[in-house]
């Protein structure tokens, strides 16, 4: 498996990914919030401009994606998505060590992000790696409950003492 930033030409192989990892669960979302959650391809396109994202490939086949938005509060995570028969493999875990590796690079000082409190494996990989549950919005997308997660970022000892570029 290789992770790689994604191009907007991957737009529609994203979309696909997106709506397979969170088929199983679209029937505890309210339709506006699992749309949103899954965005079609031109939306999937439109972000390209407000941020990265990365694929992880298997077989030269996109198995989960991830993307990003830089924010004065942080590194804003989004679209976290493995596809179900991926997932085990250390997918999502891939992912989210290039999106952290990013984030320093950028000298973010926090990545956050915002998931539905029935997304059980996704909520213990983020504790695992580091993020803790905070009282900050958004609270609910179109209905369907959120909590937002948040891992600080500390420089890491080479960027200690090393001028912002």
């Amino acid at each position: 498996m290789t992770v790689r930033r994604a191009t907007k030409i991957e737009s529609e192989e994203i979309a696909r990914v997106l709506r397979a990892a969170f088929a199983d669960v679209e029937r505890l979302y309210i339709p506006a919030a699992f749309d949103a959650t899954t965005p079609g391809v031109e939306a999937i396109r439109e972000r390209f401009a407000e941020g990265p994202s990365w694929v992880a490939l298997d077989g030269g086949h996109i198995v989960g994606t991830v993307g990003a938005v830089q924010r004065k509060a942080g590194l804003y995570v989004r679209s976290m998505a493995v596809l179900p028969e991926a997932r085990g493999r250390g997918v999502a875990r891939a992912l989210m060590a290039e999106l952290e590796r990013f984030a320093r690079g950028t000298r973010a000082p926090r990545m956050y992000l915002s998931t539905t409190p029935f997304l059980y494996s996704a909520i213990r990989l983020y504790e695992s790696i580091g993020f803790r549950r905070t009282n900050d919005p958004p609270h609910d997308l179109f209905g369907t409950p959120l909590f937002t997660m948040a891992k600080e970022l500390r420089p890491s000892r080479a960027m200690v003492g090393k001028a912002a570029p």
